[in-house]
């Protein structure tokens, strides 16, 4: 299967992305969803709330503590009734499967991603 088209943008644009190294410190599952989790994020200088459609693939207990990488600049929205002020992560390959992206070493919650 051949892979689409997808415009490149520029350097500029790359850096107008706020990535940033997460640290879950709360997972609870959103009532009535079976896909949603809301987490409580600590960067370093603050905390934020995401929402993310992975609770099919991680429970709550495997997501505390972990050290993701996050979007913190996208716009807010609401899901299921919660503000999600940033956005986690994550690959997903052909058969579904998603895996959400940590760094390889311990480093700084807050770091940014270059």
């Amino acid at each position: 299967m051949a892979t689409p088209e997808i415009a490149e943008i520029t350097f500029n644009d790359f850096e107008k992305l706020d990535l940033r190294i997460g640290k879950i410190l709360e997972a609870t599952p959103v009532p009535e969803s079976k896909k949603l989790v809301k987490l409580i994020v600590d960067f370093g200088t603050e905390k934020r709330q995401a929402v993310a459609g992975i609770l099919k693939y991680y429970t709550t207990e495997e997501l505390v503590g972990k050290k993701c990488v996050f979007l913190l600049n996208l716009q807010r929205r609401m899901l299921a009734g919660i503000e999600s002020q940033c956005m986690i992560l994550a690959a997903e390959n052909e058969e579904g499967n998603v895996s959400v992206l940590q760094p390889e070493k311990d480093i700084t919650e807050g770091s940014k991603i270059r």
